[in-house]
């Protein structure tokens, strides 16, 4: 495993993704569509991956301070454009934020996971690609393959890898995340069964396709990458 994939595992590992639920996901204030130019993205790819600070690894709080000094000018144009005070717009996109860097963060740690199958250098993430709808690029062998990486809020299919044509089509890649009270509580009282979702996150983790770390945040391993590798980049 490369230096890079254990300083951004780690980081993963040490993120209060609980005390950030609580705080955040129940505020919906903000819920037009963004404009791109007070988007997230590129201040994530920026700073997670393409300059990444492996020293420094910024959490949410961190994140939501860089990404607002950056962009205040444009931001303030946008919250004047929905006509909402600047109290319930800051708390809502805030809000509207972490949602967005709690999804993108599990994308670029699948990134990290797939640097390690296909070397360093092998990976192309950036918010222009994300905008195409590729979550990143994979260079290996003289081929370059997208890769776009879908949560699945209902129960998903019975692999994460959905294989297609050996050309240059997206590849989708595809995780599941149980209600963490599921974890909690995963048989269904009455019969003592695993709750559907729990026994697919189940059969992933034995398979080493997806593990769930004590903090909540559910991610990729390697064999996923594996796969793609031995069928699309022979």
């Amino acid at each position: 495993m490369s230096a890079r994939f254990k300083k951004f595992d780690n980081f993963i590992k040490t993120i209060d993704l609980d005390s950030f639920r609580k705080k955040y996901s129940h505020i919906k204030i903000v819920e037009t569509d963004l404009p791109r130019s007070v988007q997230v993205l590129k201040t994530m790819y920026r700073v997670y991956w393409n300059e990444a600070d492996f020293n420094n690894i910024p959490d949410f709080e961190k994140l939501y301070e860089i990404y607002y000094d950056e962009l205040k000018g444009d931001i303030e144009k946008f919250r004047i454009k929905t006509e909402m005070c600047s109290v319930c717009f800051g708390k809502g996109l805030k809000a509207r934020i972490y949602r967005t860097w709690a999804s993108i963060i599990t994308q670029i740690h699948a990134g990290y996971v797939a640097e390690t199958v296909f070397g360093e250098d092998s990976i192309s993430m950036n918010d222009e690609l994300d905008h195409e709808g590729k979550d990143f690029v994979v260079s290996y062998n003289g081929k370059a393959i997208p890769i776009q990486v879908k949560k699945e809020s209902k129960r998903p299919e019975s692999r994460v890898l959905r294989m297609g044509n050996n050309d240059n089509s997206v590849i989708n890649i595809k995780y599941c995340v149980p209600n963490p009270k599921d974890f909690q509580n995963p048989r269904y009282v009455k019969t003592g069964e695993l709750k559907p979702q729990v026994l697919d996150f189940v059969e992933f983790s034995k398979n080493g396709i997806l593990a769930r770390y004590d903090n909540g945040f559910v991610v990729f391993l390697d064999r996923v990458f594996k796969d793609i590798k031995d069928n699309f980049f022979k």
